[in-house]
């Protein structure tokens, strides 16, 4: 039900709106409404800390809101934007509105983005999650927030509800449900969308019971195959705890300086790689925390849940980058530089079952080290996940369209190809500012330009009537949407990786490495 009412817009630049908490001034900046920082629950402190989100409380009065909300705790100065934000206090729990068309009778489709960062970094305040341009070019209302990162929202926490960081993106979307109406949006034509850990978090909620109901169309752009069992999850968080000679328990935590959590969690990040035999495939990616399969909040994992048809009423695009590893070799400086050595092993550790690796040198017969590494890691932890939740959607009786941008980014000499976040500025229309400008380059050429109005096109279009611009996926055909300098639509590219994972089901991650 929607509680939220329009207010009178004042004139000129300062547009005001009426949600359920109060009155709200924000801003017009290239004729979009803009409204930042405005709280969708309590601070997660005090009392509060490590609790499920709770509503926000209501203020009198008119409420600015012109700057984001604070980042959620993490590693100093990743994820932020120092320039434009305030950096102190702890009213984390925040969402930010774009809006062409503030009035509750427009009941425009809205677009909520989750932001990734591998569980651990992030903030809506980046400038590449700008709503401006999507709410302008494609007439919806673009919603972004912030949720709890690292220990404070995945970290299994004795005396706390797991899966804290989903918890407060369901309590995001409750709070879109029943104020977007005061911004222009119709709460009925909500789309959920992300990219990453932002787009592994959008699966959970396909699984969960919690979100059912809280949105009618989702994207999910690179889906991270990696969710935790309890097990992983207790015996990751007790070791953060150890750093600080504490147990993981509310109890010896509630009080501990969310900075200093964050910073237990990156040395033991640091030393992940060591501890392989004991975190298996998690600690080979220096994985640290993902969603946890607990039974109660995320029953199971997306793609057991939608094969049962928990999303069949949902319609789904999904997809992701060719070149999904590409960034992440190259920021470890192994660009080039793969061994027979370290392919070996990168096919022993995540090719699927006993005899994957075989069969990746069986598929890819002319593959090189820098190949296979590549290939093996795309597969494993974004391109197979994201096919495979396309197929559960089908299975389930649900509707899928399926995307792979191919399309090299021309940053860095063109060296990083088409890779991992390479989709996000495309999708926003940001082209210029941060890591943007390192995968786009200082000036956006014509042909990057034109990519983006297809793929922002695609996108809100999808997210207005269910189609994104070509047909649906089918376990027959196997259509999938390419989208490079010549866009075309096409059996699916990655048929010999697709069909070395065919049997594989991702379940959740267990400790040591009898997890394939």
């Amino acid at each position: 039900m929607t509680t939220a009412v329009a207010g009178p817009a004042s004139a000129g630049s300062r547009p005001e709106v009426r949600v359920a908490g109060g009155a709200l001034r924000g801003s017009l900046e290239s004729g979009v409404a803009v409204f930042h920082g405005i709280p969708y629950a309590e601070p997660p402190v005090g009392g509060l800390r490590f609790a499920a989100p709770r509503p926000a409380a209501s203020w009198d009065g008119v409420r600015p809101a012109l700057s984001y909300g604070p980042p959620p705790p993490q590693s100093d100065g990743l994820g932020r934007d120092p320039s434009s934000q305030d950096t102190t206090g702890d009213d984390w729990l925040t969402v930010n509105v774009w809006s062409p068309e503030p009035d509750p009778a427009a009941k425009l489709p809205v677009m909520v983005w989750i932001y990734g960062g591998a569980y651990t970094i992030g903030a809506s305040s980046r400038p590449e999650y700008d709503g401006a341009h999507l709410a302008r070019d494609g007439g919806v209302v673009v919603v972004t927030f912030d949720y709890r990162l690292g220990m404070e929202g995945f970290a299994q926490i004795a005396g706390a509800p797991p899966n804290r960081g989903l918890l407060d993106q369901v309590a995001a979307l409750e709070w879109v449900r029943d104020n977007i109406a005061a911004f222009g949006g119709d709460p009925n034509e909500t789309t959920v969308f992300g990219e990453s850990a932002g787009a592994g978090s959008v699966a959970a909620l396909l699984a969960m019971p919690r979100a059912a109901g809280l949105f009618r169309r989702a994207i999910a752009q690179s889906v991270p195959g990696t969710f935790f069992s309890p097990q992983l999850a207790a015996d990751i968080a007790t070791t953060c705890a150890d750093e600080l000679g504490l147990r993981p328990t509310v109890t010896d935590l509630s009080t501990v300086d969310p900075a200093l959590l964050a910073l237990a969690g990156d040395t033991v990040a640091a030393t992940m790689t060591a501890r392989a035999q004991r975190w298996g495939q998690a600690a080979h990616r220096s994985i640290l925390f993902a969603p946890v399969v607990d039974g109660e909040v995320l029953p199971a994992t997306p793609w057991q849940a939608m094969a049962a048809g928990s999303s069949r009423e949902v319609d789904l695009l999904a997809g992701h980058t060719r070149d999904e590893q590409r960034l992440f070799t190259a920021l470890t400086g192994l660009l080039g530089q793969v061994t027979p050595d370290q392919a070996a092993t990168a096919l022993q550790v995540f090719a699927p079952g006993p005899d994957g690796a075989r069969r990746y040198r069986d598929a890819y017969p002319d593959a090189g080290p820098d190949q296979l590494y590549e290939l093996v890691h795309s597969d494993w932890l974004f391109r197979m996940p994201t096919l495979h939740l396309a197929q559960a959607q089908v299975a389930g009786g649900g509707r899928v369209h399926l995307y792979e941008l191919a399309w090299s980014a021309p940053g860095l000499g063109g060296a990083l190809g088409a890779c991992h976040g390479l989709d996000v500025p495309l999708v926003f229309g940001n082209l210029t500012n941060g890591q943007p400008a390192m995968l786009i380059g200082e000036r956006p050429t014509s042909e990057a330009t034109a990519l983006s109005a297809r793929m922002r096109t695609a996108w809100t279009t999808f997210a207005t009537r269910s189609d994104p611009g070509w047909p649906a996926y089918d376990s027959a055909r196997r259509l999938t949407q390419v989208f490079d300098t010549t866009s075309l639509v096409t059996a699916y590219p990655e048929e010999r990786s697709r069909l070395i994972w065919q049997d594989h089901s991702f379940p959740p991650l267990l400790p040591g490495l009898d997890v394939r």
